[in-house]
């Protein structure tokens, strides 16, 4: 079912039912999250469950803003480094999360069973009321991956997460995303800042707000902590994904001609079919609306019947390093 999200009685029943060990979806500004007790293992099974998802690929953990969510943060982390503190400060709430090091005997199943553990401060205000519900309710955070099943297109919308599990799921209905796509998150586990996957918040920003430079994982010789959404093949739509540039799109469809069928384009150009049943968006100028569309166009793609998705490949930016991120691994899909 879908509960309206203003609504203080849906905020209470979701809730109560995230105590009792159910599953909720909730809003968050980058994705819909499916969201379980992160404290209560046997919960946070369930969220395994329902993605199909392998348990030992890590989870984050969700946590309200202010004195509350730093009691949180204590409860599942050990002391953060002095970086990490500067970017909580900086960036929460928002679309950034820290792996830190774990505080033994809380949050195995949500870490994946790893020694570090992924947490964030979401800014939507409605992951928000519901996060603080779950607290009076005594439930410290919320373990919160997309709300799909495992490895396909993010939600963005409540509908989208309907779509995927149907009425026996409680969907709190929060709008749009704004952000569209996942967090940034960053290893602060290994004593720099290691950027594991890049979102809405850049590596310009992460460096202002720390004061070091953010480091790539093959800088280190210690292996990266697992963390989500940094499998190579992800994010991905039924269709199968194809990146190109501007050329190489407009030649394939005018080699394809009239006859072209079962395509969708996603572009930033202007390009022409002669067919009538190719499906064309324009990709946004600008990285943030592109990031904010991405995830709904890949599934109005699949909704239009498409059976391959060309996509102009995202400048190669600073500011698009988000998007260039989802598509690739969307594109590495079988």
């Amino acid at each position: 079912m879908i509960l309206d999200g203003q609504s203080p009685d849906a905020i209470r029943q979701a809730a109560v039912l995230l105590r009792a060990g159910g599953l909720v979806a909730f809003p968050t500004e980058t994705v819909y999250g499916l969201g379980a007790d992160a404290a209560s293992d046997a919960a946070v099974a369930g969220i395994f469950a329902a993605k199909g998802r392998p348990s030992d690929h890590p989870l984050i953990v969700h946590v309200a803003a202010g004195a509350p969510g730093a009691e949180a943060v204590s409860r599942f982390a050990q002391p953060l480094p002095p970086f990490a503190e500067l970017l909580e400060k900086v960036f929460w709430p928002g679309p950034l999360t820290l792996i830190v090091a774990r505080r033994p005997g809380v949050g195995a199943a949500a870490a994946g069973g790893q020694d570090t553990i992924g947490l964030r401060c979401p800014a939507h205000p409605v992951a928000q009321a519901l996060l603080a519900a779950c607290l009076a309710q005594g439930v410290p955070g919320l373990a919160g991956p997309s709300a799909n099943r495992f490895g396909r297109v993010s939600p963005t919308t409540a509908a989208h997460v309907h779509d995927e599990f149907g009425d026996s799921l409680m969907v709190i209905d929060g709008g749009p995303c704004h952000v569209g796509i996942e967090s940034t998150i960053i290893d602060c586990s290994r004593g720099v800042p290691v950027l594991l996957r890049p979102g809405g918040i850049t590596r310009a920003q992460i460096e202002a707000a720390c004061g070091e430079r953010v480091r790539d994982p093959a800088e280190l010789a210690q292996p990266d902590p697992r963390a989500s959404g940094t499998l190579e093949a992800h994010y991905a739509p039924q269709a199968k994904v194809r990146l190109m540039d501007a050329r190489a799109l407009q030649t394939g469809l005018d080699v394809l001609g009239a006859e072209a069928a079962h395509i969708a384009v996603w572009s930033r150009s202007l390009l022409k079919s002669r067919s009538q049943r190719v499906l064309q968006r324009r990709m946004p100028d600008d990285a943030v609306a592109a990031a904010q569309q991405l995830f709904a166009v890949l599934r109005e793609f699949d909704a239009g019947g498409a059976r391959l998705i060309w996509i102009e490949t995202p400048p190669d930016a600073p500011e698009w390093e988000g998007v260039r991120d989802r598509l690739r691994r969307a594109a590495a899909a079988d």
